[in-house]
């Protein structure tokens, strides 16, 4: 297997995908921290995406607009999707037709063992802060962790587990109501 063919079989995967539900767990290190958090990712095709933590945290992308809310807030911000600029934007390429080897430059692969592969490669088009992308998957292209690394060091892991493919699901899951009392503010990328 080479590091093009492994591209190619996790493009395979997803591009036949309409949808994905898996429980993940986002670890980030860096700036003098080490915090973890988990939830319940949610994805559907075109451009649908929803991160509900275990805390309550939500992270709503309804296919123009980007919705964070951290319950107790008074307030929910919302960004186009277009301004995006925030870790979990690297997973929207399986939102779409995927071509990692047209997404990532320099890509290598490395073997974990007999059944595990890491591909490895850097934003063909510069990120902000994204210096890596390390996807870990299994020979189906199904990916089981997506490493990120920054161009200050910093690293985030999500670890997928639990994965349910083409599962029902609609564009009202992907929709934002807020809480009595709570006001949707248009700000910068949430974090």
């Amino acid at each position: 297997m080479t590091a093009a063919s492994l591209a190619k079989t996790i493009d395979a995967h997803y591009n036949h995908l309409q949808s994905l539900q898996t429980h993940y767990t986002e670890r980030y290190q860096g700036m003098g921290r080490d915090r973890s958090e988990s939830g319940t990712l949610t994805l559907l095709k075109p451009g649908r995406m929803r991160w509900s933590y275990d805390s309550g945290k939500l992270f709503l992308l309804d296919g123009k607009s980007a919705i964070s809310y951290t319950p107790g807030d008074a307030q929910a911000t919302r960004i186009p999707a277009k301004q995006l600029d925030d870790l979990r934007s690297p997973l929207r390429f399986l939102l779409g037709h995927t071509e990692l080897a047209k997404e990532l430059d320099n890509l290598t692969l490395t073997p974990l063992d007999a059944t595990t592969y890491t591909l490895t490669g850097t934003p063909h088009i510069p990120q902000q802060h994204l210096k890596s992308l390390s996807l870990t998957v299994d020979p189906t292209g199904a990916i089981h962790t997506m490493r990120l690394e920054d161009t200050d060091g910093a690293l985030t892991t999500f670890t997928f587990t639990g994965l349910h493919e083409n599962i029902p699901t609609t564009p009202a899951d992907f929709t934002f109501t807020p809480p009595p009392g709570v006001e949707i503010i248009t700000g910068s990328a949430p974090i």
